[in-house]
């Protein structure tokens, strides 16, 4: 972006008091982060952003937001003074998608939606000129952020939408206006929050509030809680999944080591995806349904679902110091992501002399339901599939009471959170060459830990 100070004051409903000829060319909200040129947008949580406007004009920052309820307006800069900044951020950034006006994708879904996103923009990348969603920023900053990052020459917009409370995607729809809009599928995310998976759908159908009229939407055709919300719908439809209702379906699934194989129904080209599992080969689907719906040939959108690179952390696979393959899954996780990832580990080929080992994490704001839904992960696990199971965390001693009468106890191995350290060292200990390990678990269970020791 590049914009002159009065244009950006005009755009949110401030004066400017000074220097209204500034240019800016960037916005950030961590002052760490300002560069030359850039406005700071002091956002107000646990801490205060008001408090680093000077690191921010210090790493280049021009000018800055203020919040009017703040004393201590800097005089130093241009200060642009509005009711709230996280308003006025958004405000700023709907202003913004307006004028350079790209197509938008929105995409939202209790798993599958940072990997769709990147398919998707890897699918579309092969005629337009995209942009899509850093990481997961998806929430009511990073999707504001997002647009103001994009170039004036983006063609389409491919954005991931996240939210953890009713109302929120409402909010981000209403920002985006979107013209395509993708449900992955509805889990057990934040059911903690939303008390049954009938509320989560509700909430995740909150993006298609301001789906254009003449939009799309496209979701899991295998999903019977997504099946009669659509049905409120008028704009075009399109599903995906595995049941040959759909729209389009996978047909000739096998899943490998480092990637998965499938073909639809209605198509002689062969898809391949770099990622294993049936959960994924669904979100390469929506991307296929995407790809198809702005004129992406089956064969290009192929090539691209080849070639795409995931965001870090989804059923990445890494090699261990001993030589060991280890799947890093440890970006987050909740009993639908979890059955997931397990089924399809269990179906990784192993050498002969090696093992499957997993390492299971807990699985964070399951509310009153936890107890019983960490004990649910014994459904798909067995001797047979995964040899040795390491368990770590508070509510992950539910699913090792569960598995008990299942594992011999030298195969089923329980920690509680504070004993990660003696954890690593028995796996160290335990892992041979041969083996190939598995972790999984939400953030909050910083897993990755275990992973770079392991390295």
């Amino acid at each position: 972006m590049k914009m002159q100070l009065s244009e950006i004051a005009n755009a949110i409903g401030c004066d400017l008091s000074m220097n209204e000829s500034t240019i800016v060319s960037s916005v950030v909200f961590d002052s760490r982060k300002a560069v030359a040129d850039s406005l700071f947008v002091p956002l107000v949580g646990e801490r205060d952003g008001h408090d680093y406007v000077a690191n921010a004009v210090a790493n280049g920052a021009v000018a800055a937001l203020w919040q009017k309820d703040h004393a201590n307006r800097p005089e130093n800069i241009p200060v642009l003074v509005v009711d709230d900044t996280l308003l006025a951020l958004q405000k700023l950034a709907k202003y913004y998608l307006q004028k350079v006006n790209p197509t938008v994708v929105g995409i939202t879904g209790s798993n599958g939606k940072t990997t769709t996103k990147d398919m998707v923009a890897a699918v579309l990348s092969k005629r337009f000129n995209v942009h899509k969603t850093q990481a997961n920023f998806n929430n009511e900053i990073g999707v504001p952020i997002t647009i103001l990052e994009m170039k004036p020459t983006t063609e389409i917009l491919v954005l991931e939408m996240g939210m953890d409370r009713a109302g929120q995607l409402h909010h981000l729809s209403e920002i985006v206006c979107p013209d395509v809009c993708v449900i992955t599928m509805i889990g057990e995310a934040h059911i903690e929050f939303f008390g049954t998976r009938d509320k989560i759908a509700d909430a995740k159908m909150e993006i298609t509030d301001f789906l254009k009229e003449d939009g799309k939407f496209i979701f899991n055709g295998d999903e019977p809680l997504l099946q009669a919300r659509a049905q409120k719908l008028n704009q075009l439809q399109a599903t995906f999944g595995f049941n040959s209702t759909d729209t389009i379906y996978a047909t000739n699934f096998n899943s490998y080591m480092h990637h998965a194989s499938f073909t639809i129904n209605d198509s002689k080209v062969k898809f391949t995806i770099p990622m294993i599992g049936k959960h994924n080969v669904s979100n390469a689907l929506a991307a296929i349904l995407v790809g198809r719906t702005f004129g992406v040939p089956d064969v290009e959108i192929a090539q691209a679902l080849a070639n795409f690179v995931p965001t870090a952390n989804r059923m990445q696979w890494e090699k261990g110091d001993l030589g060991e393959a280890i799947m890093s899954d440890v970006y987050n996780s909740n009993p639908t992501a979890a059955k997931a990832v397990l089924t399809s580990f269990s179906q990784v080929d192993v050498d002969a002399f090696g093992r499957r080992i997993a390492v299971l994490g807990d699985m964070l704001e399951l509310g009153a339901a936890s107890h019983q839904l960490h004990a649910s992960l014994a459904e798909v696990l067995t001797p047979q599939l995964i040899d040795e199971l390491y368990l770590y965390g508070p509510e992950m001693k539910y699913l090792f009471e569960a598995l008990s009468g299942k594992y011999e106890s030298s195969a089923l191995h329980y920690y509680e959170k504070d004993h990660m350290d003696r954890m690593i060292n028995d796996l160290k200990e335990d892992i041979k060459p041969h083996d190939i390990v598995m972790l999984k678990g939400s953030h909050g269970m910083h897993l990755e830990k275990v992973l770079e020791r392991l390295l």
